[in-house]
């Protein structure tokens, strides 16, 4: 196991006889660490720091050894995300100077670069394509298409309220997911109905670190809440609605506050716009007055449907389509090892936990 730390550490953990785990490794770095990337085939370790640099080191075959190789001088400021892909040699960063950058590991030379509309906080590449997904704190998700030495916007998109925390690619499926302070997770559909979005609400509070399962189709979403969210992506899913306008309930006719002619006409005081989460329509409270949850569309929680929808929804409809768990601290980070079912996690307690999920994730 690896750990890089603010307190200008990197340790590099190794599980002894004992079956506990001792730093075989303590390195002083000389400025805080904010970010890493490690690549087992090669033993490649970037790592970034507050001071807007990236560091590079290639561990040993038996992991009691780092031996530097090389700096870049890729930000202005703190490094926020890196990523090393081997297919290609590159070295992909963002920074707080709200600047995506990408380097050649070979030479070490700076190919190009992006500003991002504000400080990115996930990032994601498609080795086959060479697409770029970066998600920002203003809650958009930036796609660059990358050549050797420039890059071509693609698309943007934005379906959360708060900032993007974290990004999620699966490569065989072309879906991306997206983790926001806005506590949702977002599937977006890429590579097949392109467009298509579908909200995962399981969290309390923001969601902080995604993992995805590719052989079984499962992402794994970790929070602020201290919850691990096991979601079953092997479903057919359904896109959440466009809550409609209206100046009136739409089941029952009566007028909104807002809708002064129509309160006049009628001599009715006008009442709260509420929305049915299944159908989107704009609708009262008395009309509104039953809860469900409705998994198929990402709500494992019970949220406000019309009567008629609350009438509608079956039993089988309503079954879950997620497992929660308690991790009983505040996840800032996760890894999960599909070869062995493990999840580790880090928190703001500054404490790891290494899990085994092969009861929930198979």
């Amino acid at each position: 196991m690896l750990s890089a730390a603010s307190a200008r550490t990197v340790r590099v953990w190794l599980k002894r006889d004992s079956g506990q785990y001792w730093p075989s490794i303590y390195h002083a770095m000389p400025s805080p660490c904010s970010c890493m990337s490690f690549n087992p085939e090669t033993r490649r370790l970037s790592i970034g720091l507050d001071n807007g640099t990236i560091s590079e080191f290639i561990l040993s075959e038996d992991y009691n050894k780092m031996t530097p190789v090389k700096n870049y001088q890729a930000h202005q400021s703190r490094v926020t995300m890196v990523l090393f892909v081997l297919e290609l040699e590159w070295v992909l960063s963002t920074g707080q100077d709200k600047q995506f950058a990408w380097h050649c590991s070979e030479s070490g030379q700076r190919l190009g670069g992006y500003r991002t509309s504000a400080v990115a906080s996930g990032l994601q590449f498609d080795v086959e394509t060479r697409h770029v997904f970066i998600g920002d704190h203003s809650g958009q998700v930036t796609i660059l298409k990358l050549e050797q030495e420039n890059c071509t916007l693609v698309t943007t998109f934005r379906g959360h309220t708060g900032g993007v925390t974290a990004l999620c690619w699966d490569p065989v499926q072309q879906v991306l997911f997206s983790g926001s302070s806005d506590h949702s997770v977002i599937m977006w559909d890429i590579g097949g109905r392109k467009g298509t979005a579908i909200e995962l609400q399981g969290h309390n509070d923001k969601v902080q670190a995604l993992s995805y399962a590719q052989h079984t189709r499962q992402l794994i979403s970790c929070g602020g809440d201290g919850g691990i969210v096991v979601w079953n992506m092997d479903v057919e899913r359904q896109e959440t609605p466009e809550w409609l306008d209206s100046d009136s309930c739409q089941k029952c006719d009566q007028p909104f506050f807002w809708n002064f002619k129509q309160m006049w006409d009628s001599k009715k005081i006008g009442l709260r716009q509420h929305h049915c989460r299944k159908c989107g329509k704009a609708v009262c409270g008395k009309c509104s007055s039953k809860r469900s949850s409705i998994p198929l569309m990402g709500f494992e929680f019970e949220v406000r449907v019309c009567d008629s929808c609350h009438e509608a929804i079956t039993d089988e409809e309503r079954a879950p389509t997620a497992t929660f768990h308690d991790s009983k601290h505040n996840i800032v980070h996760v890894h999960f090892d599909a070869t062995r079912g493990w999840l580790l996690t880090s928190g703001t307690d500054r404490v790891i936990k290494l899990w085994d999920m092969t009861p929930v994730v198979s």
